[in-house]
């Protein structure tokens, strides 16, 4: 008896909608998962089990990873691949994984960037580490300067035509960057199935650029990290920063972000949320599903209360 049956309504009870990334024939659900905190080696085992259990339940297919999520380094592929062997092994074929490789993971001079060198190295270890034989999706993390593009973009087609990843994903690159990636990959048959950027009511810096418009016009889907503005788009820091939250930790939302001037503007934001019986995240991820163009948000969760409180935005009106 496997240790984890999931819901047998996970698809029929309405919980979660389906988009269809870009023009492809994967659907992803309107709301991902995450891996980016609180799976790392750091987290308690069954609070990560307990929330990927949740996610998956309700519909949540789509997990997202990075080979440098954590900390440490590696240690939210490790919890994933602990949760594959005891919990989702016999599921894989309904689950939709994704990794990077782009950002700082190991010394020396090929731990880090775009090199062919560093990319096949990585998803060689991030395999072993979540105990798959492919990932559906895998990313380009970041944009490299100095690595000629096309090096970048062949080890991404070799990745694919060797079986280890199914799809290929660009994270936060530029947009002419990114139209030449979407023209080499359509030339070489594998077309890049969808862009992961910063998309939230704070930042709307993909709009601006016009990358959200290229996707939608060249059938590239999008997913957006951050939704919640890392908690910002949320009611916890409505009056403060509250002790233990991710601003008193101070590694990526650092408190000097959290001006008066932003405290007037999310106070605001969170006044028309509650007008309109909504919560403050609520409204938040139902904007961003809400533009054009966008497949799915990526959400973070410390708890399955937290979980459960951001798939409500699901068939919610932002406006």
């Amino acid at each position: 008896m496997p240790n984890y049956l999931p819901s047998p309504s996970r698809y029929d009870g309405g919980t979660m909608h389906y988009r269809r990334c870009g023009r492809s024939g994967v659907l992803l659900p309107e709301v991902s998962l995450g891996f980016w905190h609180n799976f790392g080696g750091t987290d308690p085992f069954e609070k990560c089990r307990a929330i990927a259990r949740c996610a998956f339940d309700h519909g949540i297919t789509h997990f997202d990873l990075a080979n440098n999520y954590g900390p440490p380094y590696g240690s939210a592929e490790l919890t994933l691949g602990r949760l594959m062997a005891e919990d989702f092994g016999p599921w894989r074929d309904e689950l939709f994984i994704s990794t990077k490789a782009g950002y700082d993971m190991w010394p020396g001079p090929y731990g880090n960037w775009g090199s062919r060198k560093y990319l096949m190295a990585s998803i060689d270890q991030s395999l072993k580490r979540m105990k798959l034989d492919y990932v559906d999706l895998f990313y380009s993390h970041r944009y490299d300067p100095e690595t000629p593009l096309e090096e970048t973009l062949q080890a991404l087609v070799d990745i694919v035509r060797s079986g280890k990843a199914l799809y290929i994903g660009i994270s936060r690159w530029p947009l002419p960057a990114l139209k030449v990636a979407v023209d080499y990959l359509r030339r070489r048959d594998t077309p890049l199935l969808i862009y992961q950027g910063r998309l939230n009511m704070l930042d709307r810096a993909p709009q601006e650029e016009g990358i959200t418009d290229f996707c939608a016009a060249e059938g590239v889907g999008f997913i957006s990290f951050s939704p919640l503005a890392q908690g910002l788009l949320t009611n916890r820091y409505l009056g403060g920063i509250p002790q233990g939250s991710r601003m008193t930790q101070g590694r990526f939302l650092k408190p000097s972000v959290l001006t008066p001037e932003l405290t007037e503007h999310i106070a605001r934001l969170n006044a028309e949320a509650e007008a309109k019986g909504l919560t403050l995240a609520e409204m938040a991820l139902a904007w961003v599903l809400a533009q054009r163009g966008v497949t799915s948000v990526l959400v973070g969760a410390s708890s399955t209360e937290q979980l459960m409180d951001n798939i409500k935005c699901i068939g919610t009106q932002p406006a």
